[in-house]
């Protein structure tokens, strides 16, 4: 018993998923945009694709990793820590 709702679409402006109904102009119920004018996705070739790929793990990388201290931050990072005293020195 299955019934034949039309295309089923979801809108490009607001997300919501809904059909046709077999309708001549396929108008989201929510927000009224018209579905044939929603704008077409641009084709990416498969350079550009791998370079975003790349660019994309690499910034996740950076993320990850912590910065090294230079030498003037591993002096400093030196100068702030509290001095040990040895027990035969108290």
């Amino acid at each position: 018993m299955a019934r034949d709702l039309g295309v089923k679409y979801a809108c490009f402006s607001c997300g919501s998923k809904f059909y046709d109904l077999h309708r001549p102009d396929p108008v989201c119920p929510k927000c009224g945009a018209d579905q044939r004018l929603a704008p077409k996705p641009q084709p990416m070739s498969a350079v550009a694709r791998k370079a975003r790929d790349k660019a994309e793990a690499e910034e996740e990388i950076g993320e990850l990793e912590t910065p090294l201290l230079g030498a003037e931050d591993a002096e400093e990072a030196v100068e702030d820590e509290p001095e040990l005293v040895e027990a035969d020195e108290v």
